[in-house]
């Protein structure tokens, strides 16, 4: 038999859910104060995110929870563990990057997203190198104004087929492993969500559990993939609403509401648009468009893999610092051109003010890098109204409600869902996200059903104790048997098909179950 848990370290995944929900929910603009970007300025902007993940797998010399980088890097000759080095380095690079752009008297954006297990494998290895740089992108006041980190679930779930008591954990487990490692300032500036494999549920009651969860956890805008969304009249997006936030309206089979903000990333998932920095080059085709009765600067959304495949390993640091450079540069020419300009115009004092303006100060023509919560911020200080966003919801709820009805319920719900299903086999509630040709349902009934015994077996033990002593989630029984059931919904095991990762997901709910002693 193999161990229960070898390692006597828990992750930081519970405990102090009261006091982060309490630090979420205070008010206030995060980004506004700091920033040098004047939104009457721009002509528009890009916003590019890296996602960072490395699961957890029970592959430790004598079964320990080991990080999948460990195992790479023990495993050097197994497919592409060669890589596991460079994929580190990639984890830590911007803390090189971005320092030297600013240094270079640019202005650069990134966002970043990475996992809980990515995070808590990178303890466990030991790897301060990387952590030290990483708490420098968090934390350093040089830096941290230009860098967005993103939350996200913990173990790299996919939202819709997680069970739905599970969303607010894994969303929680996250903010919880952050904190413990950037410090609650460091959490308090982290509003925008990234949901694994940009997978939107669009069963009602999952998407709006979801929506719930993210505005109980502070949360005030996330990213979707455009063919995931739809407006209400089930039209897809106009190509000019892809590029100005958006209102994702989730309704439960109830007839219940709530909302969030929500970025659209453009096209597809090819590392290739980040990679080789195609958002900046489309953005620099777009300018401003009417929102609310303003102008306002269009954007450009996109996130791809920080470290995965050759042109993010090797490609996207000098397309990167390429495209920053050149901002930097044609900003520069175009304020020497207006100094110029005035001082022709009129006498020197005239010239002199035209020149004070700030190296990173943007001119009116400019496309600029911009993250999400600093350009929303910048539209709301602008007057922007929450009303004058354009509202859509996830893919497919428009034919959902249509047969429904105008009595909504739970059995309403289910009885369309059948029978749409039946009058056309491309109907489905099972939600959209990077690709349409990969499920993650399909032919993972060997691990859906163990992750759904697992979760209500712990629901059924914990939820009467945590109601009655909500001092219960930091208690070891309840961090262990909720690190199981968190990792058990982890994407990896529902990726790479039946085998060996299966295997891993096997072996998770064995000791999940052993450790609520059934």
């Amino acid at each position: 038999m193999s161990p229960v848990l070898s390692n006597p370290t828990l992750p930081p995944i519970a405990g102090s859910e009261a006091d982060i929900q309490a630090l979420m929910q205070q008010g206030g603009p995060v980004f506004l104060p700091g920033t040098n970007l004047d939104l009457e300025q721009i002509g528009s902007g890009f916003a590019c995110a890296l996602h960072m993940h490395q699961p957890t797998i029970p592959a430790g010399a004598n079964g320990e929870l080991i990080s999948h980088l460990q195992y790479m890097l023990e495993h050097p000759g197994e497919g592409d563990n060669h890589n596991a080095e460079p994929f580190a380095q990639c984890y830590r690079r911007l803390a090189e990057i971005m320092p030297q752009l600013i240094e270079e008297g640019c202005n650069p954006r990134i966002m970043l997203d990475y996992s809980g297990n990515l995070l808590w494998g990178l303890e466990q290895m030991g790897r301060h190198d990387i952590l030290n740089d990483l708490r420098l992108l968090a934390c350093d006041p040089a830096v941290q104004p230009s860098v967005e980190w993103l939350g996200s679930f913990w173990s790299h779930a996919v939202a819709p087929s997680t069970p739905i008591p599970d969303l607010k954990l894994q969303i929680l487990a996250w903010q919880h492993q952050f904190a413990a490692l950037f410090g609650h300032a460091a959490l308090q500036r982290v509003r925008g969500f990234s949901p694994p494999e940009m997978h939107l549920p669009n069963h009602p009651d999952t998407l709006y559990a979801l929506v719930k969860a993210l505005q109980e956890c502070g949360y005030r805008w996330l990213l979707v993939q455009e063919h995931s969304v739809e407006n209400l009249d089930g039209t897809s997006l106009r190509q000019e609403q892809k590029y100005i936030p958006n209102q994702l309206v989730a309704r439960s089979s109830s007839g219940e509401l709530a909302t969030i903000l929500a970025l659209i990333k453009t096209q597809g998932s090819d590392t290739k648009l980040v990679g080789q920095m195609q958002p900046y080059y489309e953005a620099l085709g777009l300018g401003r468009q009417a929102l609310g009765g303003r102008l306002v600067p269009s954007l450009v959304a996109q996130i791809a893999d920080g470290e995965n495949g050759g042109v993010m390993m090797n490609e996207f640091p000098p397309a990167f610092l390429q495209a920053h450079r050149r901002i930097a540069s044609q900003a520069g020419e175009r304020r020497a051109a207006m100094t110029r300009d005035a001082a022709m115009a009129s006498n020197s004092a005239v010239a002199c003010n035209a020149s004070v303006a700030s190296n990173n100060t943007a001119t009116n023509s400019d496309t600029v890098a911009i993250n999400g919560t600093e350009y929303l911020e910048l539209l709301e200080a602008a007057g922007v109204q929450t009303s004058d966003y354009p509202q859509i919801q996830a893919v497919q709820q428009h034919r959902l409600w249509q047969q429904v009805g105008s009595q909504p319920s739970a059995e309403s719900v289910q009885a369309a869902i059948g029978q749409l299903q039946a009058s056309d086999a491309s109907f489905s509630m099972a939600g959209a996200s990077w690709t349409n040709n990969l499920s993650w349902v399909e032919g993972y009934a060997n691990v859906l059903e163990p992750m759904n015994q697992l979760s209500a077996r712990f629901h059924q033990l914990f939820d009467p104790q945590v109601a009655q002593d909500a001092g219960v989630t930091n208690s070891r029984p309840y961090q262990e048997a909720l690190l199981y059931v968190l990792l058990l919904e982890t994407s990896c095991f529902r990726y790479w098909g039946q085998g060996t990762w299966t295997d891993y997901a096997n072996e998770i709910y064995r000791r999940g179950v052993a450790t609520l002693g059934s």
